[in-house]
């Protein structure tokens, strides 16, 4: 199975849970569905992702950026593979914004 196919992302109370590979197919699969549930969004949910790459880290940062955005502080659960060393490639914080960014 393709990555878009077993990716999902669905909203639970004030999360946003995804699952599945976070991959570069994937990312631009989930964007679009992914937008219309920000709306009084505060958590990613990573509990559920097997696995990501830059392109589902770019993902993740840029729904973190937009939950920031609306005046929420974004948190992040859950610690799939890959995620730690992406973020300290990276420069990001654990909740996804850069290091050293402005608050």
């Amino acid at each position: 199975m393709a990555a878009a196919e077993t990716a999902t992302v669905r909203r639970e109370g004030a999360a946003l849970v995804l699952a599945g590979r976070l991959d570069r197919t994937a990312a631009a699969a989930l964007w679009p569905p992914a937008q219309p549930l920000l709306a009084g969004a505060e958590t990613l949910d990573l509990g559920g992702v097997e696995a990501l790459d830059s392109a589902g880290l770019a993902l993740l940062a840029e729904l973190a950026a937009r939950i920031a955005a609306s005046g929420r502080r974004p948190q992040v659960t859950g610690a799939p593979p890959g995620l730690a060393e992406l973020r300290a490639a990276y420069r990001m914080d654990p909740n996804l914004d850069f290091a050293g960014a402005a608050p």
